[in-house]
Order: C-alpha cells, then structure tokens, then sequence
C-alpha cells in the first residue's frame, strides 16, 4: 500500500511543505499559510486528510530537483530518543545484564539533524561519526500518563532517522550521552512524515541500514524490547507529550563501532535507512567547513 508522504522543504531561501508525488511536490503551504505555516501546525490540527482533499487532481508545483528536504517537523518542542532497544544490541554492552525493565532516554536537538539528502557533518574534533537507524514517531495528541492501550491514538506520522553520534563524545562524562548526541548535523530526519493510521504501519516492518550499499543493521520491529505502546506511556509518565513531538525509537545491532576496529563514517560515504510501509532516508558524509 502507498502511503501519502508529506515533507518539509526549501527553495532558496523560502520554505515550505507539501504532498510528494511521483513526478514532483504539491505546495501545499502556499495554500495554508495562514492556517498550517508548518507541518507541526498540520500535526496539531489532524489535518493531514484535509491536505490530501486539497491535493486531489493537483498537478506538482515543484519537481523534485528543485527542492531541498528539511526535516519533517521544523520547530518540535521535544526530540527524545530511546537506546538501546533491540535484543541484539543490549548484548552488545556486554555487561551480564538483562535487557531493563525501562527504556534509556535522551533529548537532542532540532539542529542536531538535517534533512535528507543532505550531508551528515562531520566535526573536526572527532572522526567517530556514526549511523544508527530508526523509526520515528510523531506525537498528534498531547497527553500525560498515557497508558498503553491508549498510546497508537496519540501517533500522528511515521518517519526515519539516522540518529548519528559521535561515539567518543558519548563517553566523556561518566552518566550522559548527551554531548556526543548533538553536534549540529551530525543526524538526519526525513525524508518525509507518512500518517499513521493503523497498527500494522508499525508492529512488524523491516527496518535497515546501508552504507554505500552494504547491509550494516537489519531486524524487524516485533523484536523491539520496548514496544511503542510502551515508549509512549513510559514518556508521558513523566512529561506531557504534545502534538509535533518527535520520537526516536531504537536502532538495530551493526553499528560502525561495534566492528573491529571500528569503521566511521567519512567524507563521500552514503548512508541509507529503510523502513518498510515509511520509505528511504539517505545522506551522503561531509567534513565541517571550519574558517
């Protein structure tokens, strides 16, 4: 089945959103500006089906070419990822414990990512750019102390991530990850949001990773430690979602770190993260103008 996919983008220095088609994208900001200045906006109001009616018979009002994707949600008021949720990469820790009882977490931030096809940047402090790729939920019903059964009602859309780190700098503190996780541009979100409308877009969908071709990460959902009922209700527990808040789910096992030696992410490199049902999320690798 194909999903409608609607992405955030820029022409020069004008930016925008709309729905993307075969041959091109449908503006669809021009036509709800004033209601909808961005998809967030779009998220907040559930109005992804009132796009689409707008859209219906339209012809693109931009070919691909033309475009530059950001990410989907512009200005989101939270980004909270989970670590280390599948089965294979707990063991990777190898530390004799049992997968916890409650998912890792932590923030970054909205610059932190680009949007796809662009490149993942490379800092001069650290060669150790990583990938990780995951499935990304969107929040379109706020709430707090959600519970489980109620959790898949508050999903508005489904993306990717390449949640990239600098692995180094994940370790120079004895607690936090934090540092390593938010150098500016080091990840990327996209390439668009697809509207979440049932539980099988979720439950048991391929998920993987590329680099330059070769197959680095690959598992299925179903084998999350932490489902995403799970995530959500464990979240709300302690913050209150709100609509255009972006979730970041888990990675498989395969990341670069974990070969030996380890093989980082350079200059020319492409990564691509895949989901079944979502779509394909591909940046290539640059290294940090520096003056």
């Amino acid at each position: 089945m194909n999903h409608p996919r609607f992405a955030s983008f820029s022409i020069g220095p004008r930016k925008g959103y709309g729905l993307i088609v075969a041959d091109g994208v449908i503006d669809l900001s021009t036509r709800f500006a004033d209601r909808f200045p961005t998809l967030k906006e779009v998220v907040e109001a559930g109005a992804f089906g009132e796009l689409l009616t707008a859209a219906a018979g339209q012809k693109p009002d931009h070919p691909l070419d033309a475009i530059s994707y950001e990410i989907p949600i512009p200005a989101p008021e939270k980004i909270i990822c989970v670590g280390v949720n599948f089965p294979d990469r707990n063991e990777e820790y190898k530390d004799g414990q049992a997968a916890p009882a409650n998912p890792s977490l932590f923030i970054r931030f909205p610059r932190s990512f680009t949007g796809h096809d662009r490149p993942l940047i490379r800092p001069p402090e650290s060669p150790q750019l990583d990938y990780e790729g995951e499935i990304v939920i969107v929040i379109g019903k706020g709430g707090r102390r959600i519970s489980e059964t109620d959790a898949l009602g508050h999903i508005a859309a489904l993306s990717l991530c390449n949640e990239g780190t600098i692995r180094d700098w994940v370790r120079h503190a004895k607690f936090n990850v934090t540092q390593g996780k938010n150098f500016d541009r080091t990840g990327s979100i996209g390439p668009w949001l697809v509207p979440y409308a049932d539980e099988r877009q979720l439950a048991d969908i391929k998920l993987e990773t590329r680099v330059n071709g070769e197959v680095r990460q690959s598992d299925r959902t179903s084998r999350m430690i932490f489902s995403f009922r799970k995530i959500i209700a464990y979240i709300s527990t302690f913050t209150t979602l709100v609509p255009g808040d972006v979730i970041v789910t888990g990675t498989p096992t395969g990341a670069g770190a974990r070969f030996d030696p380890p093989i980082w992410l350079k200059p020319g490199d492409v990564v691509e993260v895949e989901a079944e049902g979502i779509g394909t999320l591909r940046n290539t690798i640059a290294d940090e103008a520096t003056p």
